[in-house]
């Protein structure tokens, strides 16, 4: 019963869309119709500034890693990958606007891993940080980053299956809400770190 009142109560946080509730409290546009309609920091940045983006960025960690942090006093193996991925899939279909118009997750995953596995949270973070220092796209680091959670989780954790498991998880999903900018990134559409576009 822990676990499954757990796994609900994350998934209730996770489903609270950080960019909409800052957007609205700022007066900006909602970053679900505006801009490239993504409620993440990326979108928000540029509806409205760095401030707003910042606020959107930390309550978005923060919705990841408060209710893995509580769920860890009590769960363990399984239960606890459990209540880890409900704040992420309630980021990606959020309970308040019928399952509809959720973020990509990359912000709530790392929150995730903040409290679950910090290691993995440190090289998840160095492989955002380079892929962007080499290339400018946000969205190809958030892949990058996406695309090794297994493996990072694997390395540092090696034998631990349920982390492994939820990585694998965690991982196909950030790929498949990225689609739209992998067919940009294909077709050199895809907009770079500061620019104005509003395709990211």
């Amino acid at each position: 019963m822990i676990a499954v009142a757990a796994v609900a109560a994350a998934y209730a946080i996770g489903s609270l869309t950080s960019a909409v509730v800052v957007s609205r409290a700022l007066g900006l546009p909602d970053p679900r119709y505006a801009g490239s309609k993504n409620p993440g920091a990326t979108n928000v940045l540029r509806l409205g500034g760095k401030l707003p983006a910042a606020l959107t960025l930390i309550a978005d960690v923060l919705k990841g890693t408060l209710p893995v942090a509580v769920a860890m006093l009590w769960l363990s193996g399984w239960p606890l990958m459990a209540v880890a991925a409900a704040p992420f899939l309630g980021h990606l279909f959020p309970l308040y606007s019928g399952l509809r118009n959720g973020g990509k997750g990359v912000a709530t995953g790392l929150g995730v891993y903040i409290a679950l596995a910090p290691p993995v949270a440190g090289s998840l973070v160095a492989t955002w940080l380079a892929v962007a220092a080499l290339t400018r796209y946000s969205s190809l680091s958030a892949l990058a980053a996406a695309v090794s959670v297994p493996l990072w989780s694997a390395f540092w954790y090696p034998g631990s299956t349920p982390l492994l498991g939820l990585g694998v998880v965690l991982a196909v999903l950030l790929v498949y809400r990225h689609k739209d900018n992998i067919a940009r990134l294909l077709r050199g559409e895809e907009s770079r770190i500061g620019d104005k576009s509003k395709t990211a």
